[in-house]
C-alpha cells in the first residue's frame, strides 16, 4: 500500500476528528480504526491526534517545548476561568482563627470555627458581615489546607528521654493494658514526666508532670525543680486542685519517681486506682505520649531548665496554656478501625474541645459545668495566645543569658587547685 503524504495526513485527520470529537464510544474506535489503516499511525497516537484536533496542545520532547497546532481553534472556544470565591476579608479571618487554634489541623478548625467566631466577635477582635460570615462558616477543610498551604511552619527536634525504671512496689501495683480502662468515665488520667535537660541527664533539671484525662483530654501541666518523688508527688497535688473533676484512676510509666510509697500511699488515702503501664509499651500511654509533644515540646522546646527563676516561668505559661488548651483548643478522638486488607481506615468524631466535652458528659455535675461555663465567658484566647507567646520568649531570653554567663566552678575544686 502506497505511504499518504503529509497534506493527505492532514486532510485525513482533519475530516474525521470533527465526526470524532461529536461522537459516541463506539463510532470513535470505528474512526480510530479508520485512521490507522489509512494513515499508519500508531493507535495511541491517533486517539491523541482525533482527541486533540483543533485545539493547541504543548508537549515537551526532552529539554524541548513544542507546540502542536492542528487547525484554527473553534470561534468562541475559550477556556473557563472560575471566580474567586474567597475574598481577602474571608482568608484574613480564617488565617486570625488559624493562629487563635495554635495552628491546628484544617478538619479541627473546621469542627470548631462557629465557636471561635463567636468568641473573637464577643472580644471585639472580629466584625464580619453577613456575606463573608457565611462563607467562612461554609468553607471545607480541603479549602482551609489550599488557602493556609503557604502560612504552615513547624520548628522542633527531638532528643531521647532519661526515665529510669523504679524497682520498689511493681508487684503490688498492677499493669494496665490499653484496652482495659474505662475511657468513656472521666476523672481516669495518665500521667508522664516531660525532661528539659537539654539532651545531658547530668545534675539537677526541671522537669514537667503531664497529667491528661483520657475521656475528655483536660491537660494539666505542671513545672517542679527536679523528678524526686517529693516534688512529683507534691506537682500532682497540686495538679488535683486544679482538676475540674475528681481523680479516679492514675496510670504511669515504670520510673522510679512514680513507683515509690508516698505515691501508693496518696492514691490509697484518696481511693484513686493506682496502674503502671507496661517496659518498653508506649502504646500503653498514647494519650500522654501526644500531649508531651502538644502540650509541652510545642511550647517550650528542648532546652535544659535548671534555675528557679526558669521553673517559676514555666508554671506561669502553664497557667495560661491550660486555659487556653482545654477551652478553646479542639481535638478529635478515634472513634474505631477498619482493616481493608493491608490497608488500615482510622474514623475520628467531631473535633470538640475538652471544656465542650466535659459539658456534654453526662456523669459531670451541673455545678462543675456552671462554674466551667463561668470561667469560659472571661478568657480571652487571643489574650491568652499573646501572654504564652510572650512569657515564652522571656523564657529564652533568660535561658539564652544563663548560657552566655561564664561557668563557676564548685568551691571544692577551688580549694583543691589553691
Amino acid at each position: 500500500m502506497r505511504r499518504m503524504s503529509m497534506v493527505t495526513r492532514r486532510e485525513v485527520s482533519k475530516k474525521l476528528a470533527e465526526e470524532y470529537q461529536r461522537s459516541g464510544k463506539k463510532r470513535k474506535g470505528q474512526l480510530l480504526t479508520q485512521l490507522v489503516e489509512m494513515a499508519g499511525y500508531h493507535r495511541k497516537y491517533a486517539a491523541w491526534l482525533l482527541g486533540n484536533w483543533g485545539r493547541k496542545v504543548v508537549v515537551w520532547q526532552g529539554s524541548q517545548r513544542v507546540t502542536y497546532v492542528g487547525v484554527r481553534p473553534r470561534r468562541g472556544q475559550r477556556r473557563r476561568i472560575r471566580p474567586r470565591r474567597y475574598g481577602p476579608a474571608v482568608l484574613e479571618t480564617l488565617r486570625k482563627v488559624w493562629h487563635v487554634l495554635d495552628c491546628c489541623c484544617s478538619k479541627r478548625l473546621v469542627d470548631n470555627l462557629a465557636e471561635t467566631l463567636r468568641v473573637l466577635e464577643r472580644i471585639g477582635v472580629l466584625a464580619l458581615t453577613a456575606a463573608d460570615r457565611a462563607l467562612v462558616l461554609g468553607i471545607s477543610a480541603r479549602t482551609v489546607d489550599r488557602l493556609l498551604k503557604n502560612d504552615r511552619r513547624r520548628l522542633w527536634g527531638r532528643i531521647r528521654g532519661g526515665t529510669k525504671p523504679g524497682t520498689l512496689l511493681k508487684s503490688q501495683i498492677p499493669v494496665r493494658m490499653f484496652s482495659q480502662w474505662d475511657g468513656a468515665k472521666p476523672g481516669f488520667v495518665e500521667i508522664d514526666l516531660v525532661e528539659h535537660n537539654g539532651g545531658s541527664c547530668h545534675g539537677i533539671y526541671a522537669v514537667t508532670l503531664n497529667v491528661t484525662d483520657i475521656a475528655t483530654g483536660w491537660t494539666e501541666p505542671i513545672a517542679v525543680a527536679n523528678k524526686s518523688q517529693h516534688r512529683v508527688l507534691a506537682g500532682l497535688v497540686q495538679v488535683q486542685r486544679r482538676f475540674p473533676i475528681g481523680l479516679r484512676g492514675i496510670d504511669c510509666d515504670g520510673g522510679g519517681e512514680f513507683i515509690n510509697h508516698h505515691l501508693v500511699r496518696f492514691c490509697e488515702q484518696r481511693r484513686i486506682t493506682f496502674t503502671r503501664c507496661r517496659p518498653y509499651r508506649k502504646n500503653d500511654q498514647c494519650y500522654i505520649e501526644q500531649k508531651n509533644w502538644s502540650t509541652v515540646r510545642k511550647i517550650v522546646g528542648y532546652e535544659r531548665y535548671e534555675t528557679r527563676r526558669e521553673v517559676a516561668l514555666l508554671n506561669r505559661i502553664y497557667q495560661q496554656l491550660r486555659c487556653y488548651q482545654n477551652f478553646f483548643l479542639p481535638q478529635m478522638k478515634l472513634v474505631r478501625k477498619v482493616r481493608h486488607g493491608s490497608r488500615v481506615t482510622r474514623y475520628y468524631d467531631t473535633a470538640r474541645t475538652p471544656y465542650q466535652r466535659l459539658l456534654a458528659h453526662p456523669q459531670v455535675p451541673a455545678d462543675i459545668k456552671r462554674r466551667l461555663h463561668a470561667e469560659y465567658e472571661t478568657l480571652n484566647p487571643l489574650l491568652l495566645r499573646e501572654t504564652i507567646l510572650r512569657l515564652r520568649q522571656e523564657l529564652f531570653t533568660l535561658y539564652v543569658s544563663r548560657k552566655r554567663r561564664p561557668v563557676q566552678p564548685h568551691p571544692a575544686f577551688v580549694k583543691i587547685l589553691t
